[in-house]
């Protein structure tokens, strides 16, 4: 009986130092390697400057970014690139990537929030003077549907009623918010919509004529990152990823990410009561009905 107890307490031991050691290996001290980040295009001048401060705190860590429209880089995740951190210019991206369990949901948070804006080349000549007069423009440069930036533009305008006129218009359609914002800062089409920060990046090369009216839009134009199922990840580079997340949500980090227009989203207290806290809800009432049967 005795052999019996300390085999089952050496086992208990031997399974502490087990699950000890997954934590260790874990921990952010141990953070190097490789880390694969993939990035809405609106966010890479601020990343590259992040990137680096970053470094001076773990220079083992080499940040490989992949930096394109939210569409685009879903997609590639979803193909099997290899990725760790995923930094949606909507949640639309990463809600789809948490459903399919590509996409670490614990992890997830909604970082930052950007405002969508009307542009022209710099002392470029329009009758355009916001988003309610935007056809009387001769050409627009607008991201793909696929885009976050060009689902906002697009709900913006059937908000505004002009959805089907916007359509019949010269439309020069970008791969991603940096195609529109070159499109117009190089004065190949009159008008453009992108996000603020965008505009901000290149001040000296277009001007901005209005932002979104306040109601155009039903939604904040939000940020959410978060980590990815990377199954090639060691345990150090799974580190790596953990630490960047963190680092990304500092008082250091928000800094860069203002001074690049951003700002920190910070959720309306009416808005609090979540999906899933919606669902619950709904379960209660259900459960409380069928016991009044």
């Amino acid at each position: 009986m005795k052999k019996k107890i300390l085999t089952v307490m050496l086992a208990g031991v031997m399974a502490a130092g087990m699950s000890a050691g997954s934590v260790q290996a874990a921990t952010t001290e141990d953070a190097s390697g490789d880390l694969y980040v993939f990035i809405a295009a609106s966010l890479a001048n601020a990343m590259d400057e992040i990137q680096k401060d970053f470094n001076e705190e773990y220079s083992d860590v080499n940040i490989l970014f992949n930096a394109d429209s939210s569409g685009t880089l879903q997609t590639q995740i979803e193909e099997g690139s290899r990725c760790d951190i995923f930094f949606s210019a909507a949640t639309k991206q990463m809600d789809a990537l948490v459903d399919e369990e590509l996409a670490k949901k614990d992890s997830v948070v909604d970082l930052l929030e950007n405002k969508v804006v009307l542009i022209k080349p710099k002392d470029g000549e329009t009758k355009v003077t916001g988003f309610e007069n935007i056809t009387d423009a001769k050409n627009i440069a607008l991201a793909g549907e696929d885009v976050p930036v060009g689902q906002y533009s697009r709900e913006i305008f059937k908000n505004l009623g002009i959805e089907d006129d916007v359509n019949k218009m010269e439309i020069n359609e970008g791969k991603n918010v940096t195609d529109v914002l070159a499109s117009v800062s190089e004065g190949s089409n009159e008008i453009g919509i992108v996000y603020a920060t965008d505009a901000t990046s290149v001040a000296d090369k277009v001007d901005v004529i209005a932002e979104a009216p306040e109601g155009s839009l039903e939604t904040p134009v939000l940020y959410p990152v978060g980590l990815t199922v990377d199954a090639e990840a060691s345990d150090a580079e799974a580190a790596a990823a953990d630490a960047f997340l963190e680092y990304l949500q500092t008082d250091d980090a928000m800094k860069v990410f203002e001074e690049y227009g951003f700002a920190a989203y910070k959720a309306d207290d009416k808005k609090e009561e979540t999906a899933e806290d919606a669902k619950e809800d709904k379960t209660e009432e259900t459960d409380t009905a069928e016991e009044a049967k």
